[in-house]
């Protein structure tokens, strides 16, 4: 029966994303030949018609994606390929530990094996086609050892520590398993600014005095104090633009594309800081960090109760040894099957991120004049090749952000 569940959710999964991308690019490239009203005066038609095709092409790619990711998810678990696995590292491997550490490396290496090809593809052929791309082969070559050597520095002793609890914490380990989960995703926040990013980008102090001036003036009036205005050279490696918060206490800083920079005045920079510090005035973040902890938490639950169901490894292809502990295996296979069983929610966690991107418009408008964040995103939108005229149904699901038509028209009508 739960095999039966199994697929039933995955051909959904697969029937419902095929039907949202149709109706995606049906809908951008029926309405490609004009541009909207509310953009006519400042995006031309070239570049309208360069959005609608650069959201055509991304959404054929990802639906090609996702059936290799679904037939990946089959060949690990009603094809036995995780079995196989498990097996052979059991004859293999006699220390628990590293027999399960073992699974779990095999198991991301095989994934990254058949993710790499569409990260190559999609930088090298897909951004590449469209005037994004700015990354060499050797670059990626170089970023993609960078974040294998991260992953095993600081995944394998995360892995370990959960392995470890599981199998000797008794019936509270999925408290402690949690609180070690959590206390390393806030460790990596405070890592993120000043030892991770700077692996991958060059990071250097904001030279722009009368900028600086304007954005410490803003940050003081909303509350917020700075440690830092720092300009990342996101040019090295594409032509998208943005800004972000990043770290906690003194690593707090503002980090800027260079690319950004490069296409907005002062007060548009200033208009796009106020959007963010309206995120941060809602405490948009603080309570992003809730709701996954708390999910997080509700993970480990169901994987306590999971774990002990034989029925939940035969129903997705694999029979748990007996007298050996199968902590990994039962992580890996609800990592694994987790995405279809819980696809319905999209759309609901898309809403309340549109929720939040609208308060942090409107706390931005009463910070500055709307006009200069609406000049500040539709060349963005410009820049980044952002369709105008998304599908209302996919938006509707997907989209973190709200359209830009509707988006415009609440900061020009409030």
């Amino acid at each position: 029966m739960f095999t039966l569940l199994f697929v039933a959710l995955l051909l959904t999964d697969l029937a419902v994303r095929f039907w949202l991308a149709a109706r995606q690019i049906r809908h951008v490239q029926t309405h490609r030949g004009q541009v909207p009203a509310e953009f006519s005066d400042r995006i031309g038609l070239h570049s309208h018609q360069r959005a609608a095709d650069y959201t055509a092409a991304k959404m054929q790619f990802g639906m090609l994606e996702r059936v290799v990711e679904a037939a990946a998810l089959v060949g690990f678990t009603l094809l036995g390929g995780l079995q196989f696995l498990d097996a052979q590292l059991g004859l293999l491997i006699d220390n628990e530990m590293l027999r399960q550490l073992a699974l779990l490396g095999a198991v991301l290496a095989i994934m990254g094996v058949i993710g790499l090809p569409f990260s190559a593809w999609r930088k090298f052929r897909l951004e590449a086609r469209f005037g994004f791309n700015r990354m060499t082969p050797r670059l990626f070559i170089i970023d993609s050892a960078k974040a294998l050597f991260l992953t095993l520095l600081f995944g394998t002793p995360l892995a370990a520590g959960v392995l470890w609890i599981m199998g000797n914490a008794g019936e509270n380990w999925i408290w402690w398993a949690w609180g070690i989960w959590v206390a390393f995703n806030i460790l990596m926040l405070w890592l993120f600014p000043t030892v991770i990013a700077p692996m991958f980008n060059r990071f250097t102090p904001l030279d722009n005095p009368e900028m600086a001036q304007r954005i410490q003036a803003l940050a003081k009036r909303c509350g917020f104090s700075l440690r830092g205005l720092f300009v990342m050279d996101g040019s090295t490696r594409s032509a998208h633009g943005n800004a972000y918060f990043t770290g906690f206490g003194k690593s707090r800083r503002i980090v800027f594309f260079d690319t950004l920079l490069n296409r907005l005045n002062v007060d548009e920079v200033e208009a796009v800081l106020a959007h963010e510090l309206g995120h941060f005035k809602h405490k948009h973040i603080i309570k992003r960090m809730i709701v996954t902890f708390s999910v997080a938490l509700g993970f480990f639950v169901l994987l306590g109760w999971l774990s002990n169901q034989v029925w939940f490894y035969t129903g997705l292809g694999v029979v748990p040894q007996l007298g050996r502990p199968n902590d990994a295996l039962a992580l890996i296979l609800l990592f694994l099957v987790i995405p279809v069983f819980t696809f319905w929610v999209t759309p609901v966690a898309s809403w309340l991120s549109r929720r939040d991107e609208f308060q942090a418009d409107r706390y931005a408008a009463h910070q500055c004049s709307p006009d200069w964040l609406v000049s500040a995103l539709v060349k963005l939108y410009d820049d980044n090749a952002a369709t105008l005229t998304p599908d209302p149904v996919h938006s509707a699901f997907y989209d973190s952000h709200p359209p830009a038509v509707i988006r415009i028209q609440h900061l020009k009508h409030g």
